[in-house]
């Protein structure tokens, strides 16, 4: 596979610009350079010493070649070539600078030239191995999920494409066609009426999708290192004050924290801080390490990585969801294979707050979600 570039040259005195493309072939040339469509026109022109005998050299038409080298000088604004009557075709001074700043451009880069078309070769290795599979993720933020691409691709057979987003852009870009798996958490049974009944339901349909067991995780508050505020609920938060910092509209653990609210009665606005908002678990931890808040909801692996005390709240399924119709497909059946292996079941146990729970079955949605009541209305 040999990478080609395309030279875009502009008349001034700045430094050129540079576009780089690449092509795939059956075995790379002699030559593993970075290739430029003018300067082997300008190469096999100096070296042929005309410009029949450079087409016949690159097996053109001496009209193509000769097109080609009066559009490139005519975009550069600079002659390339001395076109003289009845003298052997040479190249500009301009024309030879070109060739000679080539040069010492690729002398320069070989290195990285050679580290990058090999690190090519390996990425599209993947798509021409029948054995191998690709699958494109969307996916709430989970450290477990990070943990689960890296123990894939050190297998060497599924390949993850995850994109952490929120638990309901996740199952929209599955129901959009723009992955063919999603990943989102909800409470142990979430109760009919409930915020994540409110939230998912419109997004799942019965026998339109399917859900794939994960993980159980622990979410619960992040603090500062000795708890100082004494921080264990909730309602402590609303008692002292203590400045907090929130998930993004959309996300699971904002749905999440919106039950418990409502649970314990207490009302966005007595939150100091709920308005405040970061991307992801990671994000939240930090503010509280580096002391813009006093508290935040997650999970306890980014936690405790920041040096932070973790308080323990709730437990929470993390599921996998996907369209029944894609359920057989040779990447989904890698990934529930992968899970429910006992090497990745060992390495998920030992993620902080997480445990393996029917990791890569096929699960009823209407035991995890109770609101889907799928019994016939009575006559």
């Amino acid at each position: 596979m040999a990478a080609l570039t395309k030279g875009t040259f502009r008349h001034t005195w700045r430094v050129q610009k540079i576009e780089l493309s690449y092509s795939l072939a059956g075995q790379r040339g002699a030559d593993a350079l970075i290739r430029n469509p003018l300067m082997d026109l300008l190469h096999a022109v100096r070296e042929q010493g005309s410009i029949s005998a450079a087409a016949r050299t690159l097996q053109f038409s001496y009209r193509h070649v000769w097109g080609e080298l009066r559009r490139w000088e005519q975009l550069l604004g600079r002659s390339l070539i001395v076109w003289d009557k009845g003298q052997a075709a040479r190249l500009s001074e301009f024309g030879d600078k070109l060739l000679w700043a080539e040069r010492q451009a690729q002398a320069r880069l070989s290195p990285q030239i050679e580290a990058l078309q090999a690190d090519l070769e390996r990425a599209f290795a993947i798509a021409f191995d029948d054995s191998a599979h690709v699958l494109t993720f969307y996916a709430s933020h989970d450290d477990a999920l990070v943990a689960l691409r890296e123990h894939a691709q050190a297998l060497g057979q599924l390949h993850l494409d995850i994109r952490m987003t929120g638990s309901v852009d996740a199952i929209r870009a599955l129901n959009e066609g723009r992955c063919l798996m999603a990943g989102f958490h909800t409470l142990e049974l979430p109760l009919p009426g409930s915020v994540a009944e409110r939230t998912y339901k419109p997004l799942l349909k019965p026998g339109l999708h399917k859900i794939i067991g994960f993980a159980r995780r622990t979410q619960g508050l992040m603090v500062a290192r000795g708890n100082p505020l004494a921080l264990h609920t909730l309602q402590d938060l609303v008692r002292t004050q203590a400045r907090f910092v929130n998930r993004a509209l959309g996300t699971g653990t904002r749905v999440l924290l919106d039950e418990l609210l409502l649970q314990e009665a207490v009302t966005p606005a007595q939150l100091r801080g709920y308005e405040q908002t970061e991307p992801s678990h990671a994000a939240v931890a930090q503010a509280v390490a580096s002391g813009q808040a006093d508290a935040a909801l997650g999970i306890a692996a980014p936690a405790l990585a920041r040096g932070l005390d973790f308080v323990a709240l709730v437990q929470e399924r993390y599921h996998l969801v996907c369209l029944k119709s894609a359920l057989e497909q040779p990447a989904i059946r890698a990934l529930r294979d992968l899970l429910s292996s006992a090497a990745w079941q060992q390495k998920l146990s030992q993620i902080a707050g997480y445990a393996p729970t029917q990791c890569g079955e096929v699960l009823s949605m209407r035991r995890l979600l109770p609101w889907w009541d799928f019994r016939r209305p009575k006559a």
